[in-house]
């Protein structure tokens, strides 16, 4: 999935409002997984250093703190109103949303958006990895960012954008061309 397609998935959960917006911001602008999403308690919010905060239990039951970009905090305070504990994410009955009827909502989002191919919540959480290295954020810090335990992981989402323009020949080029006066 690529940024704009993710951005269009996003827009139109913002319109949906609701857990709809809040689910999309924390795939698409955190990169959480939809095991993360769901998993969150209100208790899991908190303030740090200035920064409003979630924090999850990720990947191989490894905790993380994971600031929340201002449009997810906004989606948050919609979705959750007066609530004051329970799941994060909770449906109409107050139980806990799960990853199937988050990935209905994601597919139902992109179907909203009119992105016609297959839309996962992984796909969101993807595009938010990609997006960050074509903001031109380290690696080290996307991987970070991705929770991602060894940085092979996070090279794949690099190696999959084809980014030829970022290529090392060209600074090499323009490195020896003004090194020796070549044009």
């Amino acid at each position: 999935m690529t940024a704009p397609s993710s951005a269009r998935s996003s827009s139109q959960a913002g319109l949906s409002g609701g857990i709809d917006h809040a689910l999309a911001c924390l795939l698409a602008l955190n990169a959480l997984r939809v095991s993360e999403a769901c998993g969150t308690d209100l208790s899991d919010l908190a303030l740090a250093n200035g920064h409003r905060v979630v924090r999850i239990v990720g990947k191989g039951n490894q905790p993380a703190l994971i600031p929340l970009a201002p449009r997810t905090a906004r989606a948050i305070d919609a979705a959750v109103g007066e609530r004051t504990d329970g799941p994060l994410l909770a449906r109409k009955d107050g139980s806990r949303l799960d990853r199937h009827a988050a990935g209905r909502m994601v597919r139902r989002l992109a179907r909203r958006a009119g992105i016609d191919k297959p839309i996962s919540p992984h796909s969101l959480r993807h595009a938010a990895i990609t997006a960050a290295l074509d903001a031109g954020c380290s690696l080290r810090d996307v991987q970070d960012f991705a929770r991602h335990a060894d940085p092979c992981q996070t090279r794949r989402y690099d190696r999959a954008r084809g980014a030829l323009d970022r290529n090392p020949t060209y600074i090499v080029a323009t490195y020896l061309a003004g090194a020796t006066g070549a044009r």
